[in-house]
């Protein structure tokens, strides 16, 4: 069975061919590093490594490449309200999402293309549409993409332009809008003093790029004017995956991607994320609450990439208590290695050539493990296989062995904290540190760590 994925461009299921045999070329629209990605952000960056392992898996070879936007409306305005130069803001939270990226155990890309680094390009990609009569220049300097002279424009997200003629007839310089606000896009935006001391001096004059031009130009540098697939969460595709794909495609005369893959919304207790909910997670704010990163991995295993999932503490700790009975079952296996079996592996590529359906491939995993006719030692050897596509870092579980005493310590100071005994918790936790361990608080628990 071939692999066939979903390609939002066709709005259909298609086989999946390469440009270059047995190479793919894969562009995952990365962090905007003005805060720490909240978890719906990792959703879309476990998704783009749930496929760049299962196309490695096949045997292609991947060059995955993943900007970080350094320069934007967003960056700009949070690094002057914390009083930071925008290189050493965002160099900030560059290094937060690579820490969380290691925690999910997210295989690193080829390459992090910094939109700072690429400004020569988005201006020589910029020059060429004027060039073309695909831009314009407006008053002040901006240039601006003209949308009603692509005759192309609003195929990935099915807008048609001729019923929003009168919007399209505007301008807008913000980054982020909605499709029934449709207009010329900044592809450069002239300085102004909002902007204080982030611009660059180019034959296109004194500013900045728009958000859209710089995966473009990043993405054209790195792996050329067609490449295999590009991949993102569903808010991407519209205005940014569309404007992408009108201003490379009008620059180069030449399809920008063949394939263009989405992953659905996460909702959290049901709605949409946001602070003034309560709502709202980052990683570390699962980690707080005593959740292992690659638990929360495993739950975005349980739903199909492509359709909305809903976050709840109780299923992700749900989803924990599985993948550390997975554990356990790992580490009961006998030390030698047998034969993977074949029947499971093709099970296993049968599900997943179906446009990656990971939650049957969790229940196949589980079904290998109940299996009474394959014995643990080829049971081990098809988990092993199977973990290059899971990532759930199964050959580095070791069996720690946590002392009696230290779980003694760790109940009595449970039942204090249930009666609101304060300094007997905190002697109590002093006492666990000093023989070695580390207690973290949870909401409903609380784990032993060896220091």
């Amino acid at each position: 069975m071939a692999l066939k994925l979903f390609n939002t461009l066709r709005k259909e299921k298609e086989e999946f061919k390469t440009i270059e045999k047995d190479s793919v070329g894969l562009y995952t629209c990365g962090p905007t590093v003005y805060n720490y990605p909240h978890i719906g952000n990792y959703r879309a960056y476990i998704f783009g490594d749930i496929l760049k392992r299962y196309l490695s898996y096949k045997g292609y070879h991947v060059n995955h490449i993943m900007n970080i936007t350094d320069i934007d409306d967003k960056t700009i305005r949070d690094s002057q309200a914390q009083n930071k130069s925008l290189k050493e803001f965002t160099s900030f939270y560059t290094e937060g999402f690579f820490k969380d990226r290691d925690l999910l155990n997210i295989l690193p890309a080829n390459s992090y293309p910094r939109a700072t680094d690429y400004i020569e390009e988005m201006v020589r990609m910029i020059e060429k549409l004027l060039e073309k009569g695909f831009a314009y220049k407006s008053e002040d300097g901006s240039v601006y993409f003209d949308i009603k002279k692509d005759k192309e424009y609003g195929k990935l997200s099915g807008l048609d332009i001729s019923t929003l003629l009168e919007n399209a007839k505007g301008r807008l310089n913000g980054d982020e809008y909605e499709k029934d606000n449709a207009q010329d896009f900044a592809l450069w935006k002239a300085w102004d003093k909002k902007d204080g001391d982030v611009f660059w001096e180019t034959s296109l004059g004194k500013g900045r790029p728009g958000w859209h031009i710089e995966c473009s130009a990043m993405s054209r540098a790195l792996l050329g004017e067609t490449f295999d697939i590009h991949t993102g969460g569903v808010d991407n595709i519209f205005p940014h995956h569309e404007n992408e794909i009108a201003q490379s495609e009008c620059a180069s005369g030449k399809t920008f991607a063949n394939y263009f893959l989405h992953n659905e919304h996460l909702l959290v207790d049901g709605q949409k994320m946001s602070k003034s909910l309560g709502n709202f997670y980052t990683l570390e704010d699962l980690i707080n609450k005593n959740i292992d990163p690659i638990a929360f991995r495993y739950w975005i295993y349980t739903s199909q990439y492509g359709t909305k999932t809903n976050f709840t503490i109780e299923t992700v700790m749900g989803c924990e208590t599985a993948l550390n009975r997975l554990r356990e079952f790992y580490l009961n296996l006998p030390e030698n290695i047998g034969e993977i079996s074949n029947f499971y592996k093709e099970k296993m590529i049968e599900a997943m050539d179906n446009n990656l359906d990971t939650p049957k491939a969790v229940a196949i995993l589980w079904e290998l493990l109940k299996d009474n006719n394959i014995s643990n030692e080829d049971k081990k050897a098809t988990i092993l296989d199977f973990d290059n596509i899971f990532g759930f870092k199964l050959p580095e579980i070791k069996e720690e062995i946590i002392p009696e005493e230290i779980k003694d310590l760790v109940k009595e100071r449970d039942e204090a904290r249930k009666d609101k005994d304060w300094q007997k918790s905190d002697e109590l936790r002093d006492k666990i540190n000093s023989l070695g361990y580390e207690v973290k608080d949870g909401d409903l628990s609380s784990k032993i760590y060896k220091k």
